[in-house]
């Protein structure tokens, strides 16, 4: 390991002060770099950095996998070293970067995590109305569920920006981008009570008054607050898995999907800039057309 502290010590100070990574992070592209020196020791190779070819490093990622790893961790493992070599690179340790040419497995695309029609149902009917934040936590997960917001949006909703009577609301996404939503019907409605009936006699604070949802206190709502109701609101409705406020923005596309939404019209109302990342929810309906081939069809 000799040969390789200093370089390690230097790697650590340089992600912690210049690239200001966190010290979990540091610490577990350092436990990378160490499994490949006891890979090393183990195959009695070349024992410093600068004499690690390509080759060294293809056989170190097989037998990673060969330990037992999963496709993920070992992807991981590749990051950290990738990221020590463009170290050296840029410390002028290295020429070249023996790493540059190596690809990690194939870890695929997790399907995200959505609930069914019946389920949203069974969350929006556990809300308890006869509480005042009843009313606008029903307002607001209609919302998330009517528009597919995310939770930073969501929280941003604005009631200069929206248009109820035309069926529409503007909101600010990533990278400051505005798009125009349409809402449905019910979620109008929830708005409506909890406009007039909960909203209107909240102490609402100075640098509040536009922010559709509020807390008691009249000050917008934060993000946490937000995964905090939607948490207890799963617990108390029954639903085992984790659900959050990005839950309900994959069970929109997911079932506008699924009821035969044209995949450009999913896009501008999510927000993607590419479709591809849109096209995902094209995978969990042929998941789903599977299942109910699988449940239904007389000869499965």
């Amino acid at each position: 390991m000799n040969a390789w502290t200093p370089y390690i010590k230097g790697f650590r100070s340089y992600s912690q002060l210049e690239r200001s990574l966190s010290s979990n992070t540091v610490e577990a592209y350092e436990h990378d770099i160490e499994k490949l020196v006891q890979f090393l020791d183990f195959k009695q190779y070349p024992h410093s950095p600068e004499q690690i070819k390509h080759e060294h490093l293809q056989e170190f990622l097989r037998w990673v996998s060969d330990l037992g790893m999963m496709a993920r961790t070992q992807a991981r493992v590749l990051s950290g070293v990738k990221a020590f070599y463009k170290y050296l690179l840029m410390e002028n340790v290295l020429q070249d970067d023996p790493t540059e040419l190596i690809e990690g497995p194939s870890i695929g695309k997790k399907l995200p995590d959505f609930l069914t029609v019946e389920e949203i149902n069974i969350l929006l009917d556990a809300i308890d109305l006869s509480l005042p934040e009843g009313q606008r936590n029903k307002a607001m997960l209609e919302t998330l569920y009517s528009c597919g917001l995310r939770v930073s949006e969501l929280i941003g909703l604005q009631l200069s920006q929206s248009y109820f009577n035309d069926g529409f609301v503007k909101v600010t996404g990533k990278g400051n981008k505005e798009r125009i939503i349409p809402m449905g019907n019910s979620a109008i409605k929830q708005i409506g009570l909890y406009t007039d009936g909960i909203r209107n006699h909240l102490p609402i604070q100075k640098g509040h008054e536009d922010y559709i949802f509020l807390n008691r206190r009249g000050r917008k709502l934060s993000r946490v607050m937000v995964f905090m109701i939607i948490k207890d609101l799963a617990s108390r409705a029954g639903i085992r898995t984790s659900i959050s406020p990005h839950t309900f923005r994959h069970s929109f596309a997911t079932h506008l999907i699924e009821g035969g939404a044209d995949l450009r019209a999913v896009q501008e109302m999510l927000g993607h800039s590419s479709i591809t990342t849109t096209e995902i929810y094209t995978h969990l309906d042929k998941d789903y057309l599977r299942s109910a081939i699988l449940q239904f069809h007389p000869r499965k």
